[in-house]
């Protein structure tokens, strides 16, 4: 991607190094936000964490042996945190998401000063959080705040932040999470990315229009591999989750009931189980079919039932498979996946899709590149 105008000297951040700004990525997952940042061009990723070991073996897979994995305070207290350009990273949001039990003093929501520790030994010129919606009015959020004032852990540093769909990005998938981004207060605020695509979102059809409709298989390739002692499926390309399950008989007439937008309430009374017949309100996307016409819902770890949400497929009678997923996330066909059907699946719904982090990093590309002592003048622009 082209980030400044075409001269007859172009130079890439391939050819030359020192255009190609560093980060670290905290929280990393199997590295959606990270895949974001390489589509952009002009980023190279020189650590990662992630205590989760089989996303963190699905970074190292992907993108090389550079994942710490383990708790991020583990690592803080016995590794050198390198000096980066960017810091970027979605700190679990467990506690107070909008869904299932929030609770405020979930110790997982304390993880933001972690994030702002490495911060303070990385000394990023920019930093980028993602989290859900509800952490811009959480009580974390404010204490994030009052750390970048005067005398606070992050008083070198400003913000800015904002609940962004990634829709409004090129993601086929309406998605609400809040962007915060960062910088040195030495540097010019960067503010946040400008929407790409509002008003003309990508549909669903555009990701899964070339998947064959038919799924042959409810399992894994038979492949594995050791990590951290224990043996592990996998690696898999993205291509190889185009698995399915089994549905019981029941299950498939009540599916078959649900025309395209529809949901639970399309289905006959007769194929109801009891606590749908006594609660005719709630969800319209319990049992939703998606269209192909429209962005699909957030894709969430448990994307393949179909009972927890809209996420069956537009015109066959069976739940998306992580093959689907990934592509609606816009994971790369050659991303690599270790774990079993359910860590995968994990993975995919834990991640930031990557047309939304690319918007982000293209963002920071051109910031950086403005802020260069020529003020970005110079006859060899950066390109991807």
């Amino acid at each position: 991607m082209q980030l400044a105008s075409s001269s007859p000297s172009l130079v890439t951040a391939d050819e030359d190094p020192t255009l190609r700004a560093t980060v670290l990525d905290l929280f990393s997952g199997a590295g959606g936000m990270t895949e974001g940042f390489h589509a952009s061009g002009p980023f190279q990723t020189v650590q990662a964490v992630e205590m989760d070991a089989a996303a963190a073996a699905s970074y190292a897979a992907t993108f090389g042996d550079i994942v710490h994995v383990g708790p991020i305070g583990e690592w803080l207290a016995t590794c050198e945190v390198p000096s980066v350009d960017v810091v970027i990273g979605g700190p679990p949001c467990q506690g107070f998401s909008t869904l299932g039990k929030q609770d405020a003093e979930d110790a997982r929501n304390a993880l933001w000063r972690d994030y702002a520790q490495t911060i303070v030994r990385a000394a990023p010129k920019y930093f980028v959080l993602e989290n859900v919606g509800a952490f811009l009015a959480s009580e974390q959020f404010g204490d994030l705040r009052e750390a970048t004032g005067v005398g606070g852990l992050l008083a070198d540093y400003a913000f800015e932040a904002a609940v962004l769909n990634a829709a409004d990005f090129g993601a086929a998938q309406a998605r609400r999470r809040t962007i915060l981004i960062g910088h040195h207060r030495d540097l010019p605020a960067p503010g946040l990315p400008s929407k790409t695509h509002a008003g003309r979102h990508v549909p669903l059809s555009a990701v899964l229009k070339r998947v064959r409709p038919q799924v042959a298989s409810t399992e894994l390739p038979e492949r594995s591999k050791t990590v951290g002692g224990r043996v592990r499926p996998g690696p898999f390309l993205t291509t190889e989750l185009h698995v399915g399950r089994t549905y019981s008989a029941t299950s498939m007439a009540r599916i078959r009931s649900i025309p395209p937008g529809g949901n639970r309430f399309d289905i006959p009374e007769n194929l109801l189980p009891p606590c749908w017949q006594k609660h005719k309100r709630g969800s319209a996307d319990v049992m939703g079919r998606l269209r192909w016409d429209k962005p699909s819902v957030t894709i969430r770890t448990e994307f393949f039932k179909p009972e927890k949400g809209r996420y069956l497929h537009p015109t066959e009678d069976r739940a998306l498979t992580h093959y689907e997923a990934a592509l609606i996330q816009g994971f790369p066909k050659t991303h690599r996946w270790v774990g079993s059907k359910t860590a995968i699946a994990r993975q995919i719904g834990n991640a930031v899709p990557i047309p939304l982090g690319r918007a982000i990093a293209n963002h920071l590309a051109e910031a950086m590149r403005l802020s260069r002592p020529d003020g970005g003048a110079e006859t060899r622009p950066l390109v991807a």
